[in-house]
């Protein structure tokens, strides 16, 4: 008896560590609104090393597709970018060092308005989507791209970004109305789950 308890705490012992430095990831984003100033680069670089999250999304970096060097974090090699010609948009994933991340897939358009990668995190299957969605037509922007990446997306899809529509009554001032195109929005990220 005394030989299968201390196998049972070794087994518990065992499973409590695997769950206590077992994987977490942590995402945080932020519209940018430009990185062109060096100085504001350097003050984005200190905020990101500050929150220290795994991984990092950047929409309204008004980056070139030249500029892609511009984008530097020490502790974060892994830099995936979607950039317009015109300085306009722009979005960035940035992922820590410090986790094991493989991209498989990189899907973006030349407006610098979405980027997606799929890959794994610590060997588990990862989507993530970064959006910035133009000022007018955003809903009706939103809804498409995610018709358009239906088959990407999965129960292991993060979607993150600056969608520029109010999707909830918090996210909106006392003088914004949800709109049809809103309404359809929800529906659609509602359907997908």
């Amino acid at each position: 008896m005394g030989r299968e308890t201390k196998e049972t705490e070794e087994n518990w012992k065992t499973r409590h560590k695997m769950v206590v430095v077992g994987p977490h990831i942590s995402i945080v984003t932020l519209n940018v609104n430009g990185l062109n100033s060096p100085m504001k680069r350097h003050r984005v670089a200190g905020w990101i090393k500050e929150q220290d999250p795994t991984i990092c999304c950047l929409q309204e970096t008004h980056l070139s597709p030249k500029d892609k060097h511009r984008l530097r974090v020490k502790g974060w090699r892994t830099i995936l970018q979607a950039n317009n010609e015109q300085k306009k948009a722009g979005v960035a994933i940035l992922i820590s060092d410090k986790v094991d991340f493989k991209a498989k897939q990189i899907k973006n358009d030349k407006e610098g308005e979405y980027i997606m990668i799929k890959g794994t995190l610590h060997q588990e299957d990862i989507t993530l989507i970064n959006i910035y969605a133009p000022n007018t037509g955003a809903p009706k922007f939103v809804k498409q791209l995610l018709i358009e990446l239906k088959e990407d997306i999965n129960n292991n899809t993060i979607i993150v970004g600056d969608l520029n529509t109010p999707l909830t009554p918090m996210d909106r001032t006392s003088r914004q109305k949800i709109n049809k195109e809103i309404i359809e929005l929800n529906e659609k990220l509602d359907q997908m789950d």
